[in-house]
This record gives structure tokens, sequence and C-alpha cells, in this order.
């Protein structure tokens, strides 16, 4: 018997499958996480979610690295709620040198920052004792002092000795800033003077040193308090370590400009922690 072999086969198709909507029903399945939220410290590596690291003064609840403050977070930290009043707000930088692209530079460091300046000043409570107040803020072209910040710290300073009052500044600067040159230079002998006479009249000024503290307003107001306060960690210093490397020909020891190491070497009178921060200097306001 012969066996028939069928002409016709029934073909065999190629599935193709739909792969765009494969793709939207993944990324549907993926849970929804805002951004902002959690962020990856850079010392531990663990991930922190942001209110828990702004619940705790900005201070990494696993491994205990300091994060930076803006100038706002900085005073709802040690002064009594609504107590705060600014002044010189609308003090604004100009480009004394026509220094090009200046003016471009301060007005997008305004928008980013949310501030005028980088610093802010101005009359407050700590545990009901008047303070005046100064808070420089990293965020608007990092801290650096230009003739603008001499001016308001200077006129702060002044308005203290004015009226008798205590003056705490935070520091927190990269130096002087290079667009306004020998302007920005005038500010360390400015704001020292003005220390000087509030000293001579037998007032309290406390500098506390935050990350980082360089340059100009280490070699001027931030290291003449009568109580220089750090925070830990701090970076404090004039110049960058190669550059001092290269003037002395010497290698320098390990973690030379941080808090703890001035403050064994006598730099400092003490390194606080951010939530012991407004207690402390209660303390040494009521005792003077």
């Amino acid at each position: 018997m012969f066996k028939f072999k069928p002409i016709f086969k029934k073909s065999k198709y190629i599935t193709v499958k739909n792969t765009v909507d494969k793709v939207e029903e993944q990324e549907e399945k993926k849970p929804n996480i805002p951004d902002g939220m959690w962020i990856k410290c850079d010392k531990c590596g663990k991930t922190i979610y942001i209110k828990d690291l702004e619940e705790n003064a900005k201070v990494c609840t696993s491994c205990g690295k300091y994060y930076r403050m803006s100038a706002s977070e900085r005073i709802e930290l040690v002064i009594d709620t609504g107590t705060f009043r600014e002044m010189d707000k609308d003090l604004t930088t100009v480009n004394p040198l026509d220094f090009p692209g200046y003016e471009d530079k301060v007005r997008k460091s305004k928008e980013r920052a949310s501030l005028n300046e980088a610093v802010v000043t101005g009359y407050g409570k700590i545990y009901g004792k008047d303070v005046v107040i100064g808070v420089m803020d990293s965020n608007f072209m990092m801290g650096s002092m230009g003739s603008v910040v001499g001016e308001k710290i200077t006129r702060a300073i002044e308005k203290a000795t004015e009226n008798r009052l205590p003056i705490i500044l935070f520091t927190a600067s990269g130096g002087a800033r290079m667009q306004e040159g020998m302007f920005s230079l005038m500010q360390m002998a400015k704001t020292s003077a003005a220390i000087g006479r509030h000293n001579e009249e037998g007032l309290l000024y406390i500098p506390i040193l935050t990350d980082p503290t360089t340059g100009g307003v280490t070699a001027s107001f931030a290291m003449i308090g009568d109580i220089v306060l750090s925070e830990p960690g701090t970076l404090i210093g004039f110049a960058g370590r190669r550059v001092i490397e290269q003037t002395i020909r010497q290698k320098l020891p390990e973690g030379f400009q941080s808090a703890e190491f001035l403050l064994e070497h006598g730099f400092l009178d003490k390194i606080v922690e951010r939530k012991e921060l407004k207690k402390t200097l209660y303390k040494i306001i009521d005792m003077h």
C-alpha cells in the first residue's frame, strides 16, 4: 500500500508579542516612589528617609554624618519660634569691578538659595534671651564673602553693640569672593574692627564654625570670638592642604584641618552636637 503525503500543510506562524504593552505592564507594577524622598549617605552608604534626616537636625541616623544646613534651618534650630526679625534683607550685591558674568552668577544664586546674599542677619531670642545672630549660607556662591556679606555682618555687630546684646555668627564660607577683588578682602578688616569695638564694651561674641569655614572668613571674624564653638567634623582652614604642603615643603598630618584636630591643639573651645547647641548657647549667654 502506498501512503500518500498530504499536499497541503497547515502553516505555522511566528507569534510576535506586544513588547510595548509588556513594558507598560511592568512599569505599572513598579512602586511609585516620588523623587527627593530618600538620599544615600555618602559616608556610610545607608539609604535615609529625608523626613527622618530633617527631624534629626540633618544628622545621619546611621553613622552621625553632619549634612549642611541652610540659613533658615539654622535659625529655626537655635532661635525661639516666632522671635526672629531679619535686618538688611534687601541689601544686594553690585559688580564693583565689572567682572564678566558676575551679575548672572549672583542672579542664579539668588534663585537657587532663595536669598539675596550669602548671609542672613537679625534679632532673635534663645530661651527668652535677646541676641543678634548672623548665619552664612553655603548655598549662595559657597558662602563667599563679598562686600555685601561683610557689610551685613558689620551692621549686625554694630547693632549688637548699640543695644548691648550678645552676637552669634554661624560661619560657612569658601573665603573671599574673587569677583570683588580688594573690595572683598577689605571685609576682613571691617568685620574684625567691629568685633573689636564690641569687645571693648565688654559684650559677648560667639562664632560657631560649620562646614566649611575657610579663607578670609577663618582669617578674620571666625576665630576671634570670646568662645569659639564648632560642629563635629567641620573643615576649618585658610588655604588648601596641597598649597600649604608646597609652601612649607612638609607633609601635613591627616585631618589637620578638622574641628577635632583644632580642638586638640587649642584653636577651638568646644565641639558641640547640633541637638545640644541651643542649650549650650543659652548657658553661655546666661553666665555672661
